[in-house]
């Protein structure tokens, strides 16, 4: 599942030893958390000296980051390919950065209809309130679909895939391609295929992550990324941040930095799990269909297997027709192992009917069919969720 790199050592060995001092050093395993605000310098040459490197890894102040923030930002880099990551307070702001980043009044943005729900929110809200106008697309759009879309103002175009709650693929590379050729930048929310896609070798731009997510996995940060991979894009997203006022807390950044020693396991066992409940929800009578990237039924398989190393442990379930969406909570409400919670990637299986809160202006949701639960399975034995979902799906009338 994991892609290797130059050095030649796979990517498990390269999170238990990347951001540390090494294997032969004296002294603890962990570095230790750099808190501070004012930074102090012995002279003022030296203070100038700094201000002129405020986007380079150097102390200035407190929100520019210290060393457990730095940390951070190599090893995010370093699993996304690029050549320099941002750390910012949550996965939202991650999202929000790049896109003042780039866009300003006049510009013209477009949008997967099947977006995280607080991204549309800030599409239809303070981006258009600054006079950035959105349109929505078909995230199953191909090239030749992007490029008509496209107009002498587009800056962005923003993607994510698959997409949030219903799980579509967008074909990264083709829409990538329409983008360049008319000179927008393409943003992409990486957070399901953290580290099993790779964004810049697919045309990205910049990659964007929630590392509340896999990366922490203890639920019990928040905490987002953008990551780059040139100079240009580098200066632009590090001053729009500097500008935002946006900082993570280090004690976060060092919990993500020991979340991510443990995320190739994590990750390596939730997929097995998720898949081994997935394939099992597949035969239940009560199901539709699941909307899973990974399983040959998704009706983007094949663009899975082309451009993703692995699978995360996030998967949509659709009820039957039959079935509402008060049938839906009724099965989550009965779930005895699962919590009804918005997140996921930790280390405890989640369930949330999300059909009553999809918006979509371009796609129809009912066209999946019924009722969809989005399920997040954690590391309990898969048959204990089997079972439980087993007694879940028998509170459905007949």
């Amino acid at each position: 599942m994991s892609a290797r790199k130059d050095t030649g050592l796979g990517f498990s060995t390269r999170m238990s030893h990347h951001g540390r001092a090494g294997a032969k050093e004296h002294g603890f395993v962990n570095p230790p958390i750099h808190r501070g605000s004012t930074v102090l310098f012995p002279d003022c040459e030296s203070r100038k000296n700094s201000a002129k490197q405020r986007y380079e890894q150097v102390l200035t102040y407190g929100t520019a980051g210290g060393p457990t923030h730095h940390m951070l930002e190599d090893m995010v880099a370093e699993i996304e390919g690029g050549t320099r990551a941002l750390i910012v307070g949550t996965g939202l702001a991650a999202c929000m950065v790049p896109l003042f980043a780039y866009l300003k009044a006049g510009d013209h943005c477009l949008v997967p209809d099947s977006v995280y729900g607080p991204v549309r929110n800030l599409a239809d809200g303070l981006m258009k309130s600054f006079g950035i106008e959105t349109t929505y697309y078909d995230p199953m759009v191909d090239e030749a679909g992007m490029a008509a879309l496209i107009r002498p103002n587009t800056k962005v175009v923003y993607t994510e895939s698959p997409g949030s709650h219903t799980f579509e693929l967008q074909d990264i590379p083709a829409i990538a391609s329409a983008a360049r050729a008319a000179g927008a930048k393409v943003l992409m929310d990486n957070t399901w295929g953290f580290h099993t896609f790779q964004p810049f070798a697919h045309g990205v731009d910049v990659s964007i992550q929630a590392l509340t997510k896999y990366a922490g996995g203890h639920s019990d940060v928040l905490l987002g990324s953008v990551t780059v991979n040139n100079p240009e894009d580098w200066q632009i997203v590090k001053g729009a941040s500097s500008q935002l006022g946006q900082f993570a807390s280090p004690d976060d950044c060092w919990l993500c930095l020991r979340g991510l020693r443990t995320l190739p396991v994590r990750l390596r066992q939730q997929a097995e799990n998720g898949l081994q409940v997935a394939r099992w929800l597949e035969t239940q009578p009560e199901v539709l269909r699941l909307l899973h990237p990974a399983l040959p039924s998704h009706p983007q398989h094949a663009l899975f297997q082309r451009d993703f190393s692995g699978t995360c442990s996030l998967f949509g379930l659709v009820l039957q027709p039959r079935y509402s969406d008060a049938d839906a909570e009724t099965v989550v409400d009965a779930l005895r192992l699962f919590g009804i919670g918005a997140s996921w990637g930790g280390y405890e299986s989640l369930a949330l009917p999300t059909a009553p809160s999809i918006s979509r202006t371009v796609t129809n949701p009912k066209d999946f069919g019924g009722p969809i639960i989005r399920l997040h399975i954690g590391l309990e034995d898969p048959e204990d969720l089997i079972a439980d979902l087993t007694q879940a799906l028998g509170r459905l009338p007949r």
